[in-house]
């Protein structure tokens, strides 16, 4: 049994939260049972400390096109909101959407009552790349820091090879000017430098 030091808990005199000192701390299985008193009231009573149960929650994660499902282990008792980042898998990720039992969308909600959740990385983001070479276009993907800037008519390289950006789309809409961060960009539009566009012959 040990004491000394203070928290802060509710006070059933008081009917407030207020500064406890802890007079006696005992352990019981994973928890402790504390008698503290209350400086505002100077009133005893028991703290029953237990740590909170785990409990798993159905989570789609999202990077870029792709997607899986994981169990995500939360405590129990933890408020989970729209929002919210937490780490997984060395990455970092944003709750997206909560669902409840009945697949009804929620901003907030207590862990052992969500059904499911869906949340985004948001330590790397996936911008969409169209290259145009004169007729012919390509297709890729570039993984990169969603506060990377990218500007329309800058230069840049894709696979070792040299192109310009021609427009940037945000989902609302297509740019010719200005710049934009990757986590704002759906797409980037690129061709080659008129200095590297390839020469093809008439027919």
């Amino acid at each position: 049994m040990e004491g000394g030091g203070e928290t802060v808990a509710d006070c059933p005199k008081c009917l407030d939260e207020t500064i406890h000192e802890i007079v006696k701390s005992t352990q019981r299985g994973k928890g402790e049972d504390c008698l503290v008193r209350c400086l505002e009231c100077s009133s005893f009573h028991t703290l029953l400390l237990r740590p909170p149960k785990a409990t798993m929650v159905k989570t789609s994660l999202s990077h870029g096109s792709e997607s899986f499902a994981i169990e995500l282990e939360v405590d129990d008792d933890e408020m989970i909101a729209v929002g919210d980042v937490f780490e997984h898998g060395d990455s970092t990720w944003e709750v997206t959407r909560i669902d409840d039992a009945e697949s009804r969308s929620q901003d907030i909600m207590l862990a052992s009552e969500i059904g499911a959740i869906w949340a985004k990385r948001t330590d790397k983001t996936i911008v969409a790349i169209t290259m145009n070479d004169g007729e012919v276009s390509d297709s890729t993907k570039m993984e990169c820091d969603p506060d990377r800037k990218f500007s329309c008519g800058s230069i840049i390289q894709i696979d070792g090879k040299r192109w310009r950006i021609r427009g940037l789309h945000t989902g609302k809409g297509r740019t010719l000017t200005g710049s934009r961060v990757a986590s704002e960009i759906r797409r980037i539009y690129l061709q080659l430098p008129k200095s590297s566009s390839s020469v093809r012959p008439r027919e």
